[in-house]
């Protein structure tokens, strides 16, 4: 048995912990870059708490998904206001973007040079700028992962910047943040967090600390993830998810994820109306169903067999429960969360090569429990349609 296992080197998680930002950012700099969602005024409690500790804001806001265009404008901004920190806080997007940016202040070459896919996937050499993360959603974990998507429009992909240096410096998670988002965005995002509990259990690189994580992680959405959807304000219900996201990051970080993550880049970067953790969930149900035909066809000895059956287990309550019945168990849960049918977002059977071919290519899909064929992830999206 190896494994290694890397975080953030603190993370405080707790109602009310976002008062504690600025006491751990002054001993970083006296200035931040401070990477916000389009709704900037929800980042005032912690503008306020800077400004008391005399530390100089300079608001970096992005309105979507964070393209390589906006990381490098990032970049500039942090130089000309000479800050010396990072700080996100927002969603998935959000925190990405603040990882590249804070990646990227600390290592000059063209952003070109490391990304993968796309460029040249060279490693970076010099720490990034000290970097705090403040997950407002709960569902990417990206406050304790490696790496940061970012989407090439010319591309038209999803690409990582990916680097054990980017890990944050301090995650600060409040689930009291969580509160405001709207049912849709909690489902979108509570679903994408259950996926990355679950992806890393099933992996090509599982491994025993991950393994207790995923659990937990699972556990606590399959109770909660429905109330949080139909009461924001249900405290238990949003402690648990922010939980069940934080636990996803990092077990996606230590371990790896799957075909469900492996479609979702190349998804997400033709079509940009479709938001990642949408794509997640429609996409779970029917991937699960897949891998677990196409284990029991090819692999019937696989012990992930079992894991299919104990992630079962875990999302019915039922210690008889076997794989199909967690797969009609997420499959009752987005229906009940309304998640919508891709083919909403302008995916059409045409389009079913390209994104199969792209998919192929996904370092996710590397991770996945089995070798899926062409037909198999065909098959996926033609359900997810």
């Amino acid at each position: 048995m190896r494994f290694e296992f890397a975080t953030a080197t603190r993370i405080i998680f707790g109602t009310d912990t976002l008062y504690e930002v600025a006491p751990l950012a002054v001993e970083m700099g006296q200035s931040a870059l401070v990477v916000t969602g389009r709704q900037v005024e929800r980042a005032t409690p912690l503008l306020e708490q800077l400004h008391k500790y005399g530390i100089g804001a300079s608001i970096f806001s992005i309105t979507g998904e964070p393209t390589i265009a906006m990381a490098m404008a990032g970049v500039r901004q942090a130089d000309e206001a000479m800050c010396e920190l990072v700080i996100g806080f927002g969603g998935g997007s959000v925190l990405d973007a603040g990882k590249a940016i804070a990646a990227l202040m600390g290592n000059r070459n063209d952003l070109l040079d490391y990304l993968e896919v796309i460029g040249r996937g060279q490693p970076l050499t010099q720490p990034p700028a000290p970097y705090i993360a403040i997950p407002t959603t709960a569902g990417t974990g990206a406050e304790v992962t490696r790496n940061a998507v970012l989407t090439s429009p010319e591309h038209r992909v999803k690409v990582s910047l990916r680097s054990p240096l980017m890990i944050p410096r301090v995650a600060v998670v409040d689930p009291t943040l969580t509160y405001s988002m709207p049912p849709s965005i909690t489902a979108s995002t509570g679903l994408d967090a259950l996926t990355q509990v679950m992806e890393p259990y099933v992996c090509q690189k599982t491994n025993v600390l991950t393994d207790g994580i995923c659990r937990e992680g699972m556990r606590r959405a399959a109770r909660s993830l429905q109330h949080a959807f139909e009461d924001g304000h249900n405290a238990v219900a949003r402690e648990d998810m922010a939980i069940t996201s934080l636990f996803g990051g990092l077990a996606l970080a230590n371990a790896q994820l799957g075909a469900v993550h492996g479609f979702a880049a190349p998804l997400g970067g033709m079509f940009p109306a479709a938001a990642h953790g949408v794509v997640c969930a429609r996409l779970l149900p029917f991937v699960m169903e897949t891998n677990v035909k196409a284990l029991q066809t090819r692999l019937p000895d696989s012990p992930t067999l079992a894991r299919y059956d104990e992630i079962a287990q875990i999302l019915t309550g039922k210690i008889t429960a076997q794989a199909a019945d967690g797969v009609d168990w997420v499959q009752n849960l987005c229906l009940a969360l309304k998640v919508p049918a891709l083919s909403s977002f302008g995916l059409t059977p045409a389009d079913f090569p390209a994104v199969v071919a792209k998919a192929q290519k996904a370092s996710s899909m590397k991770g996945n429990p089995i070798s899926l064929t062409d037909e198999e992830l065909t098959a996926i999206l033609q359900q997810a349609i």
